[in-house]
């Protein structure tokens, strides 16, 4: 028996080192690769780049487009590694009723060496003071959900 297509979600705060993981992965595994910030809404967009925090009502619509991505991909028999910041438990709840099996890789570290990386980074709209408003929003994977890492 064949096994499902399988979604490697590469999760954490901005600054953790998500894309490059995700691009090692992929490239090593040889599956779709995705950035969920690809799927924001430019409303999304807009926000942050203004510095204002994401809510939920903001964040739902964007991890059912991710879902339904994931979905279509293991309908279609392909495996993928996708990054997400997945900071609640109820998001990845949400990205876990894909279609295909769903695990999930934390990426964390110390928040200022976080900040630090975001600062360096070029041409993203994530600004570093948004990394406090991410920090309290994370909730660390539960005994039921999968593996972490730090950097």
């Amino acid at each position: 028996m064949q096994n499902p297509p399988t979604h490697l979600v590469v999760m954490g705060v901005a600054g953790t080192g998500k894309s490059t993981i995700a691009a090692a992965l992929s490239e090593q595994l040889g599956w779709a690769c995705a950035e969920a910030d690809e799927f924001h809404p430019q409303a999304n967009i807009d926000k942050m780049s203004q510095g204002i925090p994401l809510q939920d009502e903001d964040r739902w619509p964007w991890l059912q487009e991710i879902q339904d991505w994931m979905s279509a991909q293991a309908l279609a028999g392909k495996s993928t590694v996708l990054t997400c910041s997945a900071l609640k438990k109820t998001y990845r709840q949400l990205l876990s009723a894909a279609q295909g099996r769903v695990l999930f890789v934390h990426l964390d570290g110390d928040a200022d060496l976080i900040s630090e990386r975001m600062q360096g980074r070029e041409g993203h709209f994530m600004p570093p003071a948004l990394l406090p408003s991410q920090l309290a929003t994370l909730e660390p994977l539960s005994d039921e959900e999968l593996a972490t890492g730090s950097m």
